[in-house]
């Protein structure tokens, strides 16, 4: 049985309000906007049962609201509030009935200033029950067409306002359970009631997807929904492949050039601390080309400060400077540990070709914690310095800092969608620390 194409609008049977005939021939019952009661649109609009219209829920979207969804003409024909309650906490969010002669009846959800679009699936696709999640070890999934859906969360709500025109009647307090499965683009609802069980398809609706409806101009949502996609920018593809591109090609080239340790300038030497200070010669044949002095020592939970005078071929002083040498090693709670190195070098590029010179000299050094009393095997004082100079030293250090500059760049857009994919799965009731 259907309605009456021809009727446009009524008077509430149970307060004489004029109502309009909005939802098309398939509508079974009218909630008056005005006194709450819900009418038998099938059967001379009886009354059937009385809704409360004293709290009607804040939503942008009225009765009568015409406008277009992915560019189809809807009306809103009836809204239903739904609230569940879970320890304590409570959620609510409102159903709008929408109505296209050309599409049929659908429904646009508003929730947390956000709005989604839902319609009835009909492909072939696995049930999906909370008894089925209950029992499942791993996240559940199931696929849609060529779409993975993963579980998402299990809700029971009721409903708690209905105003307008239905496909069917509902009842105040009417509980429903829905299992819901989401993938990168969508969700599949499977909703359960005391009569029927149906699966719904929903999407997210940006600004621009849905127009008119006294909607507010410039409106923005705040927050990430779960079916919200990620913002990004026309080349966002283009930066992260070519960010990343590029730090791969710098720290191969930084390593590469790092592992082009030159040639020996001189032999490497040892002297006892007792020798300090000594003058070491040694012949430089590529100007200009990076030149590094290694100073190695052997103290134990001690630190030696190693004073540094080069001299050119002519005897003018090209720098002084100097390298701290320490080691500290011990053990705690926590097993042994150890911090420091007895190794420390300095580079610097030779200006001309030539026979250099290089003073090397032990100006202070002292144990760690002197306060504390150790016994020789745990410090011993510097008694010995390595040295060894090599010239024509390739250095990959900038070239591995600019690598990590790049992958900041191409990293970001990866970064931001791990955050973005994160906060739309956070609401998820699923806990499983293995999961993916």
């Amino acid at each position: 049985m259907s309605l009456n194409p021809e009727l446009k609008s009524i008077n509430c049977t149970a307060c004489g309000a004029g109502l309009d005939i909005l939802g098309g021939g398939r509508v079974t019952t009218h909630i008056c906007s005005y006194c709450g009661t819900a009418l038998d649109a099938l059967d001379s609009y009886k009354v059937l049962v009385k809704f409360n219209l004293l709290d009607r829920p804040e939503t942008p979207l009225r009765i009568g609201a015409a406008g277009q969804i992915f560019g189809i003409d809807f009306t809103v024909i009836g809204l239903l509030e739904h609230e569940e309650v879970w320890r304590g906490r409570s959620w609510k969010w409102v159903d709008h009935q929408v109505f296209s002669p050309t599409h049929g009846y659908t429904w646009v959800t508003f929730e947390d200033g956000h709005l989604t679009f839902s319609r009835r699936y009909r492909k072939p696709v696995g049930w999906l029950s909370e008894a089925m999640v209950n029992k499942a070890e791993s996240r559940p999934r199931v696929r849609a067409g060529s779409e993975w859906f993963k579980y998402y969360d299990t809700t029971t709500s009721s409903v708690i306002y209905a105003e307008g025109e239905f496909t069917w009647a509902p009842r105040k307090g009417a509980k429903t359970t829905t299992v819901t499965a989401m993938s990168d683009t969508a969700m599949l609802s499977f909703s359960t009631t005391n009569r029927e069980r149906e699966i719904y398809h929903t999407v997210y609706l940006e600004p621009g997807q849905i127009t008119g409806f006294g909607l507010p101009a410039g409106r923005r949502p705040g927050g990430v929904h779960a079916l919200k996609r990620m913002k990004t920018g026309a080349n966002a593809g283009f930066v992260m492949k070519t960010g990343l591109a590029s730090m791969v090609l710098c720290l191969f080239l930084g390593m590469a050039m790092g592992l082009q340790n030159g040639k020996l300038a001189e032999t490497r030497l040892q002297f006892s601390v007792a020798e300090l200070p000594v003058n070491i010669a040694f012949e430089v044949t590529d100007p200009g080309r990076l030149t590094r002095i290694d100073l190695q020592g052997n103290g134990r939970n001690s630190w030696n400060y190693l004073a540094v005078e080069l001299e050119d071929p002519e005897g003018e002083v090209l720098f002084e400077s100097g390298r701290t040498v320490e080691y500290y090693s011990g053990r705690d709670k926590d097993g042994t540990w150890s911090e420091g190195s007895n190794s420390a070098s300095l580079a610097f590029f030779p200006p001309i070709a030539g026979r250099y010179s290089v003073t090397l000299d032990l100006e202070e050094s002292g144990f760690w914690a002197p306060n504390v009393n150790r016994s020789a095997s745990q410090q011993r004082q510097m008694t010995q310095v390595g040295l060894q100079i090599r010239n024509g030293v390739s250095s990959g250090f900038w070239l591995v800092l600019l690598g990590l500059g790049f992958g900041c760049i191409g990293g970001l857009p990866l970064l931001r969608r791990y955050l973005h994919n994160k906060a739309r799965w956070r609401d998820s009731d699923w806990v499983d620390e293995d999961d993916d």
